[in-house]
């Protein structure tokens, strides 16, 4: 369903960037950080029209989330912005954006991960990658668990067409406000692969892609360096 867009409806995404960013800014001040926090739009269902408004405005990083409908929007998209595929991938889809994006960040099977570097060899590239960990143990989520991170390291840790950049994950809702401790231990798995990984030229590990709409500030706090924002900023979609 394509949306119709109006003036309304681009101001109104406008000032949402504005709090939004002002909401980063804030977090990663009041965290005592000196890094970057990258603002990521998520541009599920949303009009390529509206997504390059975001691009005007100063998002340059883009996340999709279906392989599908960023296959129809794409070459309508700002060339300005840089595109991460942030949704759940199957091997047999991996053909079809592996030239088209510049980080993958749902790799959750060794499946996957041989596939996306078969593919980044063939197009002669390296794609870099962050692998999705399943923090809460939720069986409807993908990703795995804490306790397999070193062993798939380690079986991944030959293939030529990948690069590890860091990890991923989207915590358990409605915690109570337990959502913390995930967070806390996401940091403390990152910085564990980060020391693990330093002076190795296989890996660049320097991602940490965690926080959406409703909890980002907290996953600032607890060293988020890409935070994915869908609803907030674009509205919340129906369709």
């Amino acid at each position: 369903m394509t949306e119709k867009l109006s003036d309304e409806r681009f101001e109104e995404v406008s000032e949402n960037y504005k709090r939004i960013s002002e909401r980063i800014e804030t977090a990663r001040l009041k965290a005592g950080r000196k890094d970057e926090v990258r603002f990521m739009g998520v541009t599920k269902t949303v009009a390529p029209e509206l997504i390059n408004r975001s691009v005007e405005l100063g998002i340059r990083l883009l996340g999709e989330n279906r392989v599908q409908e960023f296959l129809d929007k794409h070459e309508s998209y700002d060339k300005r912005a840089q595109v991460h595929f942030i949704g759940a991938l199957q091997s047999n889809k991996v053909k079809y954006i592996i030239d088209k994006v510049s980080m993958i960040h749902s790799v959750d099977s060794i499946k996957l991960a041989s596939e996306i570097d078969k593919r980044a060899r063939a197009h002669g590239l390296v794609m870099d990658i962050l692998v999705e960990i399943n923090i809460g143990g939720e069986e409807t989520k993908s990703g795995i668990s804490p306790e397999e991170l070193n062993a798939f390291i380690e079986e991944i840790y030959g293939l030529r067409g990948i690069r590890i950049r860091g990890l991923m994950t989207i915590p358990p809702v409605n915690t109570g406000g337990s959502s913390e401790r995930y967070f806390a231990k996401m940091q403390e798995m990152f910085g564990e692969l980060k020391s693990k990984a330093e002076g190795d030229s296989r890996f660049l590990v320097d991602t940490l892609s965690m926080g959406m709409s409703g909890d980002f500030e907290t996953a600032i706090k607890y060293g988020s360096n890409i935070v994915r924002i869908g609803s907030l900023l674009y509205g919340y979609r129906k369709y």
